[in-house]
This record gives C-alpha cells, structure tokens and sequence, in this order.
C-alpha cells in the first residue's frame, strides 16, 4: 500500500510535468505564429526585399528554416511542430544558413552547463557547510561578519561581481608592472591554438577560460545558500529530537550531520533545483561580459539578429530544463521527507 501510495506521488507529478512542457510548447508555437508581423511573414519580407526573389521561393525558404509546411492548416502545422519538437528539430538557424538549431545548442549549452552548474555546486556544498557552521557557531563574534558578507553577496547582482573581478584580477596592476591574470587572453571557451581532446594542457585550458565566470556563479549564489542553511539549521536545533540527541551524549558532528542535516536540507533541495533550472537563462549577461562562448551568449545574438528559429529553440530548452528541474526537486523531496509519502497513504486509506 506504501508503494502503491509513492507511485501514485510520483505519477501525478509525472502527468504535471508532461502536461505543463505541452502548454509551454503550444504556447511558444501560436505566439511566434499568431502575433503582428509575426517571425515567419516578416522573414518572407525580408528576402523578398533583399533579394528580389519572388513570394512563392521566399516561402519555400521559410519552410525549409521553420521546418514546417506553411501551406497546411494551422491545426496541422501545429502537431507537424509537436512531432519535430519530440525529434528535437527546431529548424535551421537564420544567422547561420544550413546549420540546424539543435546542433547549435548542442555545441554551446555543455559549455553553459560547466560555468554555471560548476559555480552553483560550489556555492551549494560550501553555503552549506559555512551556514550549518554559523548556526552552531551563534555566539561566537565571527558570526554577525560572516552573516553579513553572506546577505552583501546576496543583494549584489552577478554582473556587478563580474565587473569587480575583472577589475581585480585583469585591470588593476597590482604590483605595478602587470596584472594578476591575462583577462584578454581568457575571452572565449578555450585558447584558439588549442586542439580540443581529453589531454591535461586542453583541460587546464579550459579551467583557466572558465574560472573567473565559474567564480562569478559562485559568489553571487554564495549567501544565499549560507543564510538559508543557517536560518534551516537554528530552527531544527529546539526540536525535540535534537534536544534527546544532546541528552544521549552524541557529539556535535554526529548531532549536526546525522540529526539536523536531512531535514534542514529539505527546502534547500527545492531551492537548488529551482535555482538549476534557470541555469541557462542566468548565463545572458555574464557571457555577455566574458565572451564566453555559452548559450546565454549565443541567445543574445539570435535576439539582436532577430534568428526566431533559434529564439524558438533556445527559450523551449530552457522552459523544459525549469520544469523538469521542479519535477526532480518535487520527488527528491518526497524522498528525504516521509511525511510526504505517509500524507499520500493517508488520503488513499480514505
């Protein structure tokens, strides 16, 4: 009966996953298609007008790019959208004439996926360690320091981060002569004279590319994650369990790892999920300043040479990686919480 209760759990929120991904795709295709001057007719425009070409060929362009038959029904074009969705055909790149979309995002999100996933897993594990520290550590006269540079770090945006540390680390001539790190030679994913392969000098390469964005990520994620684990940590450490814990004799580590840790991590999973599912949509600005060449990056250049195709793929990737990230958070926390598995049982013995 337990079991049957978890499946159910799980299923439900399978169901509202998969329907809220079709709501967002259907909502993404009528809104490219239905709006004034919508992507398609004003591409069919343009070549007519760049080019001199006739209406009939300047359509047969835009098929080919949105991958979709524009002399069909609307009702028809839209599941031929849905099937091509499912293959992960978005059509070919405006910019990049030839070059299919998903290709494009294949090559550019990795890159995306390793800054910014990279600095969010170090900011979790030492928010984390640091904020269960501070809770223990309340009366100590470090505490209010460190609670406060958390809740500075907090409040500044990532750009402005960004900013400062290219001034320290690629401005500012610290010992006047030169400064701390090469910044102009750090633009881009790795150096152009390197050979990409599984080899040290390419892996250093790009560790040295990515670390200043990886840092970036990290501190603007930073106090967030330590003034959450503190808050979760000081409200788990009057409940009863940890007071007859305390009274058993166990030690400090033991009580704080074994006793507090699992359940003052349960909304701080929700929280990392969420916070990983706009993964590439937080990447725009920083990639913007760094050259690094992400997703973010190549978003901001579909929208200024207005490729839809890409737009198209690049936000539907992005909607699906949020929703399926909520789905993760929502079962990872049935997991670490049985009371949520026991509340299920519960309502099925009604």
């Amino acid at each position: 009966m337990k079991n049957l209760s978890v499946l159910t759990y799980l299923l439900k929120k399978l169901l509202r996953m998969v329907l809220t991904i079709l709501l967002v795709t259907t909502i993404i295709f009528f809104l490219i298609r239905l709006m004034p001057s919508n992507p398609i007719d004003r591409y069919i425009e343009d070549q007519m007008v760049q080019y001199g070409i006739s209406y009939a060929e300047a359509k047969n362009r835009a098929a080919t790019l949105f991958s979709m038959d524009l002399d069909q029904p609307m009702y028809q074009q839209y599941f031929a959208y849905l099937g091509n969705v499912l293959r992960l055909d978005f059509g070919d790149s405006l910019l990049s004439p030839g070059v299919s979309v998903m290709e494009i995002i294949a090559t550019r999100l990795p890159w995306t996926l390793f800054t910014v996933g990279g600095g969010l897993i170090l900011s979790f594990i030492i928010g984390i360690v640091i904020g269960a520290v501070m809770a223990f550590k309340r009366d100590r006269w470090y505490e209010p320091i460190v609670t406060g540079i958390a809740s500075f770090l907090s409040a500044i945006p990532d750009f402005l981060i960004a900013i400062c540390l290219i001034l320290i680390f690629g401005v500012v001539r610290w010992n006047g002569e030169s400064t701390i790190l090469p910044i102009a030679m750090m633009r881009g994913t790795y150096s152009m004279q390197m050979k990409p392969g599984w080899n040290t000098e390419f892996v250093l390469d790009v560790l040295m590319h990515g670390m200043i964005p990886i840092l970036t990520y990290m501190l603007s994620q930073l106090g967030v994650w330590v003034l959450l684990m503190k808050t979760c940590t000081t409200s788990c450490l009057n409940t009863d369990y940890v007071t007859m814990a305390k009274i058993r004799g166990l030690s400090s580590g033991k009580v704080l790892f074994s006793y507090i840790g699992r359940n003052a991590l349960l909304p701080i999973t929700t929280e990392f999920f969420m916070r990983l599912g706009f993964i590439v949509g937080g990447a725009l600005i920083i990639e913007q300043l760094f050259v690094y060449q992400g997703i973010g990056l190549e978003l901001l250049r579909a929208t200024n040479g207005r490729d839809y195709p890409m737009m198209q793929g690049i936000f539907l990737v992005m909607s699906i990686a949020i929703v399926v990230c909520n789905f993760l958070a929502e079962v990872l926390y049935a997991v670490l919480d049985p009371r949520i598995k026991a509340g299920g049982a519960a309502k099925n013995g009604k």
